[in-house]
């Protein structure tokens, strides 16, 4: 691992574990999921931190502004919900009642969720960069974020709106945030939709991030997210 990316990791002041370049994801995300188990007594939250060059450029600049993690956690707030549904009138405002239809379609399939992948490589499915399994040692899951202030720019929320989300959805589904790139965030969720109806979760994952429908699915259909969500215990998000 470089020595700027060194310094970013240690400045966490938590235990990490680096898994290198062309590690096979499925070494890390073995190390994840003991890690979850762990940290339930170990008062920590384990978290993927992909250190491509953005994410360290990225970080960088938060340690220069002497990011403030405490008073965005302590200014948490329990309106992740109304966010979503504030996020989802916005993309959709300008519709007709037939085009918010034809958005929420009818399919009945769609890809499952079982693996990370953000931090993969698409030219050979191995780790694209040095990654970070780091012990965040936080109370709560949602808290990730304040160490991990991703957001802010194009769709992508807020730092402060993206605590407040996961507030809601580890309330609503135990989702946790398990993996974050420079423009990528991935849920672990082992209770799946913890019996939540597939369609509402569907609508709150476009809402959180238009482009996992857009660009994430073939039919650029709500229903086609919610179909494939039903049986996944990852949720992918990326911004472009």
């Amino acid at each position: 691992m470089e020595e700027q990316a060194r310094k970013i990791a240690e400045s966490f002041q938590c235990k990490y574990t680096v898994f290198e370049k062309g590690t096979e994801p499925e070494l890390a995300e073995q190390a994840y999921r003991k890690a979850y188990e762990e940290g339930k007594t170990g008062g920590f939250w384990p978290v993927f931190l992909c250190m491509d060059a953005c994410a360290v450029e990225w970080l960088e600049e938060v340690m220069k502004q002497n990011y403030d993690r405490e008073k965005i956690i302590a200014g948490c707030g329990d309106n992740g919900k109304e966010i979503l549904k504030e996020r989802f009138a916005e993309y959709t405002e300008e519709y007709e009642a037939e085009e918010v239809e034809e958005l929420l379609g009818e399919e009945t399939e769609g890809e499952e969720l079982h693996q990370f992948i953000g931090y993969q490589s698409f030219r050979d499915g191995m780790l694209e960069a040095d990654t970070l399994l780091l012990e965040i040692p936080v109370k709560n899951p949602w808290e990730i974020v304040a160490y991990l202030p991703m957001g802010g720019w194009n769709e992508c929320p807020a730092a402060e709106e993206m605590i407040a989300v996961c507030k809601y959805w580890y309330q609503k589904y135990q989702a946790v945030p398990a993996l974050f790139t420079h423009d990528v965030m991935e849920f672990y969720a082992p209770f799946k939709l913890n019996g939540a109806d597939s369609m509402e979760a569907a609508k709150e994952h476009y809402a959180f991030c238009p482009d996992r429908v857009d660009q994430g699915t073939s039919t650029c259909k709500i229903s086609e997210l919610a179909a494939g969500l039903a049986e996944s215990d990852v949720w992918y998000f990326w911004w472009d």
